[in-house]
């Protein structure tokens, strides 16, 4: 029996709108979870359009809030006239991360390294810090304890920047933050539960900007770039080093020295660089 050709095109019709419909029931698949990347830090990550969330997305296993102490909020900018009352450390960044914590076995990275929160203070040191000292008590859960002898790690690291209450922190003998060093104090006998982290200005101590026409790192400045890298590892602390060229070559220079902790504002390609190995 001959088919009336008029009927397929409805029938045709019914057809591609059930498959349709039924693939749009089907649950959609969860985009996979980034591989965690120890070395990875978002600098100014609030600037970011999704702070915290590009980070995150990309794998970065450390990222940086600068903060202000405004009216008993602390609120995270760059510069205290581009403060917003919505845009607190809680809302930005510790709510987020608890809840990843909560959802993904007690890491930021389900199965994953620990996670670093660098807090650069802007504002004053003594006020901010005791603010920031109550906030965080509300996260303890997640956080690395600080004592004098001992660091009792944690999903999260919380590493204090910019200006510091050095004396208020060395008092402490137990604490949910950690104290930013810098290079000076690779020859100062603070304990690493105190400084885990050092940080210094990629300008100060070194003269090569990583500009096609300077060629690569000299052989002088490299081997003094390792010596401070086997310095630091030598008494169990991390080294970063911020200001240097946001590039490649200075990416290759770094990673191939062991330091800890590399910034960029280049989310994605950094991520390419450390994912691929080059």
């Amino acid at each position: 029996m001959k088919t009336d050709s008029r009927l397929l095109l409805p029938l045709h019709a019914l057809t591609v709108a059930f498959v349709c419909a039924f693939a749009a029931m089907a649950p959609c698949a969860e985009p996979q979870e980034a591989k965690p990347l120890r070395q990875a830090h978002s600098h100014n990550d609030y600037l970011h359009q999704r702070p915290l969330l590009d980070a995150l997305e990309q794998g970065f296993c450390s990222v940086e809030a600068d903060i202000w102490l405004v009216d008993g909020k602390l609120l995270v900018a760059h510069d205290l006239k581009d403060v917003r009352p919505e845009r607190t450390l809680q809302a930005l960044y510790l709510d987020p991360l608890s809840k990843r914590v909560k959802k993904n076995g007690g890491r930021v990275f389900e199965g994953g390294p620990e996670f670093t929160l660098l807090v650069d203070v802007k504002s004053d040191a003594t006020n901010t810090h005791q603010a920031l000292r109550l906030v965080l008590q509300q996260y303890a859960f997640m956080l690395t304890r600080f004592q004098p002898e001992r660091t009792e790690s944690n999903a999260i690291s919380i590493i204090i920047s910019g200006n510091r209450a050095r004396g208020l922190m060395t008092a402490e003998t137990s604490r949910l933050a950690a104290y930013d060093g810098r290079l000076a104090d690779l020859d100062a006998t603070d304990s690493r539960h105190l400084i885990p982290l050092v940080s210094d200005n990629w300008t100060q101590h070194f003269k090569w900007r990583g500009k096609a026409e300077e060629g690569s790192l000299p052989k002088a400045e490299r081997a003094q770039l390792k010596e401070l890298v086997n310095k630091a590892h030598a008494q169990g602390r991390r080294l970063r080093l911020w200001g240097a060229p946001d590039a490649p070559a200075m990416w290759k220079e770094l990673r191939d020295a062991g330091v800890d902790v590399i910034n960029t504002d280049r989310l994605p390609e950094l991520r390419g660089f450390l994912t691929n190995g080059r």
